[in-house]
């Protein structure tokens, strides 16, 4: 097997800068750069990262873990990280938590064990990692949530901008003349702190219309949960005259309940909807949607980490929030009444 001082030979360069070329190429000039990445290539040159990692105490490899890997919306996600994360050199390692903060930190031990360099983490709901998350900092890994992050947390995050895309979202179903707006969810500090519903009855304040009781349920945002959450509101005697659906998922719960009671959409009932699932847009009618920056949101959560990692400014914390856009298909009218 070729070593890297075969590659420096083949190269004409010092060892020292043949590993340069592996581990921290944006400091190559790219004339040598290329000289060596072609020795590498010619040799057949494979470094072997787990001795490296520990000889520099991390390796060239990104951790990323989300929530459910199922999700389309984490899908895209890890989809937009990895070739990001390739294009830089760094290797991925994808785990999801299942939104549950025990599950999570079984999966940080394993991370911590492969010497991540970086960590972008969907933190899940329950009692929070932040000492663990605190543990893997100090030991050398760069710490970024996105999509959701831990209350009080220290570290950085990227981020929709979820409060005001709920607040365009009411104001939007208002003005199409809706006062009884029911969301698949209501806010739990402890079981279910996010921010979509958590925002919602101030959305709602600020359009001036209350937030009925009947309509409020603590649920996981899940297509089952929310499916059956559907159901029980229809059948209310004074239901939703409009649905906000908190994620993609939930929608499909939405609509496969509103079908099979006989409902239309958007005559007896407006379906609106955070994500823009590739299957929102083939139903009929096809849904109105928030739809999130899911690229834009991956490629700078790998620039943020690796900018920190690769300039070891491992306490820089970057808060960044990106705006949402309202798709409007035809899934919300005026209602009967008006």
């Amino acid at each position: 097997m070729p070593s890297i001082l075969d590659v420096a030979k083949r190269a004409g360069v010092a060892p020292t800068t043949a590993k340069r070329a592996i581990h921290e190429p944006h400091l190559l000039a790219q004339e040598t750069l290329a000289r060596v990445r072609k020795a590498i290539e010619e040799l057949g040159y494979e470094p072997d990262q787990v001795a490296g990692g520990l000889r520099r105490g991390r390796t060239q490899t990104l951790g990323l873990m989300v929530g459910n890997i199922m999700e389309p919306f984490f899908a895209s996600l890890v989809r937009t990280i990895a070739h990001a994360a390739q294009s830089r050199g760094y290797a991925l390692i994808v785990t999801d938590s299942e939104y549950d903060t025990k599950v999570e930190r079984a999966n940080l031990r394993v991370l911590y064990g492969h010497r991540v360099s970086g960590l972008i983490i969907r933190s899940g709901y329950g009692q929070p990692n932040l000492d663990y998350l605190k543990r893997m900092r100090e030991r050398g890994t760069y710490i970024l949530e996105i999509d959701y992050f831990y209350p009080d947390s220290p570290f950085g995050h990227v981020m929709l901008d979820n409060e005001g895309c709920v607040f365009e979202g009411v104001r939007y179903l208002h003005s199409l003349g809706h006062r009884r707006i029911a969301t698949l969810g209501s806010y739990d500090p402890l079981y279910h702190p996010e921010e979509r519903s958590r925002s919602f009855p101030k959305a709602l304040e600020a359009v001036g219309l209350p937030l009925i009781e009947a309509y409020q349920r603590v649920i996981l945002l899940t297509e089952p949960e929310a499916y059956k959450l559907t159901l029980e509101l229809m059948r209310l005697p004074e239901p939703p005259t409009a649905i906000f659906s908190l994620n993609g998922t939930e929608a499909a719960g939405a609509f496969r309940a509103i079908k099979e009671l006989g409902l239309r959409i958007p005559e007896d009932v407006s379906l609106l909807t955070f994500d823009n699932y590739s299957w929102t847009a083939l139903v009929t009618p096809p849904l109105d949607v928030i739809e999130q920056p899911v690229e834009e949101m991956g490629l700078a959560a790998v620039e943020i980490v690796l900018d920190a990692v690769e300039n070891r400014t491992l306490d820089k914390v970057v808060r960044k929030r990106f705006p949402g856009r309202l798709i409007k298909r035809g899934s919300c009218a005026p209602p009967k009444h008006a």
